[in-house]
Formats: C-alpha cells, sequence, structure tokens
C-alpha cells in the first residue's frame, strides 16, 4: 500500500504539473479503484471560470460520470494538497473510501489542518486519511508556483505592465 501510495501521489504530482503549466494553482487528483485508475485531473478553476473547479471535484465528476453512480465505495483519491471543506464535503458525498494527500493547507485544509470533516463522528460516513506522502515535492510546486506569482506582481506585469 505505501509503495502504491507514493507511485500514485507521482501522478497526482503530473496532473498539478499541468496545472502549473496553464497557470492554475498546481494541485492533481488521481482517482483509484485497487490499483487502476477510474480518474484524473487538475485545477482548473479559472480555465473554466468556475470556482469548483478543484483537481478532487473534475475528478469526482468524471469518476462518477464513468460509473454512472454518485457514490464511490472502495475508491481512493489521491491530490497533491490537503482538501479544502468543498473537497471535503464532496468526498463524504461520494463516499471515498481513503483520502492520501501530499501537502498540509495552512490556510484552508479541511481533513487534517483546520477542521477533521471526513473523520467527524457526527457525520454519517467517515473516510480514511493518509497525510504527508511526497510532501515535499507537493509543497515544493506549489511554492515555486506562488513565488512566480509574488514575482510577476512586484514588477507589475500582471496589471498591463
Amino acid at each position: 500500500m505505501v509503495e502504491l501510495d507514493r507511485q500514485m501521489m507521482t501522478l497526482a504530482l503530473e496532473e498539478a504539473g499541468h496545472a502549473y503549466g496553464e497557470g492554475e494553482v498546481p494541485v492533481g487528483a488521481i482517482l483509484t479503484l485497487g490499483d487502476k485508475i477510474i480518474a484524473r485531473s487538475h485545477n482548473r478553476v479559472m480555465a473554466l471560470a468556475d470556482p469548483t473547479g478543484h483537481a478532487e471535484i473534475l475528478a469526482l465528476r468524471s469518476a462518477c460520470e464513468k460509473r454512472v453512480n454518485y457514490r464511490l465505495p472502495g475508491v481512493t483519491l489521491y491530490v497533491t494538497l490537503e482538501p479544502c471543506l468543498m473537497c471535503a464535503g464532496a468526498i463524504l458525498q461520494a463516499r471515498l473510501a481513503r483520502v492520501v494527500f501530499g501537502a498540509f493547507d495552512l490556510k484552508a485544509g479541511a481533513v487534517c489542518t483546520l477542521y477533521r470533516v471526513l473523520q467527524d463522528h457526527r457525520l454519517n460516513h467517515r473516510t480514511e486519511v493518509r497525510s504527508g506522502v511526497l510532501k515535499e515535492a507537493c509543497g515544493e510546486i506549489l511554492s515555486r508556483f506562488f513565488r512566480e506569482k509574488r514575482v510577476i506582481a512586484d514588477i507589475g506585469l500582471d496589471a498591463g505592465g
């Protein structure tokens, strides 16, 4: 399981790289059933002009469409950044078995950092969580993205300058 988690997180990092190349916040997601990939995506918030265009949501939509079912029991989500509240809610609704994430999200993490939504005993479903898989690589692509955004803002290129 540990090696499979690392392999799938590497693929999620590839998806994050696609987002990075498109100027999106570099987050990637892979959904698996056993060792088979059933969906993959990356952030597309800006491209879709859709605040729900997070990697997790887009991967869940794809998997649900393919399976013609809004429930995904037995499925594992691999995502490079700790899911936010919106994504955690979707994970619960889809009844995912596991979530494996890389970097912790200190500002919006709803799985371990700010909240523990997927483990809340008051809810009717709980999802197993594994955190910190390839966290350095997952954190580095995010840090690089935001560092570059700050440089662009500092020299005024994003304001037509």
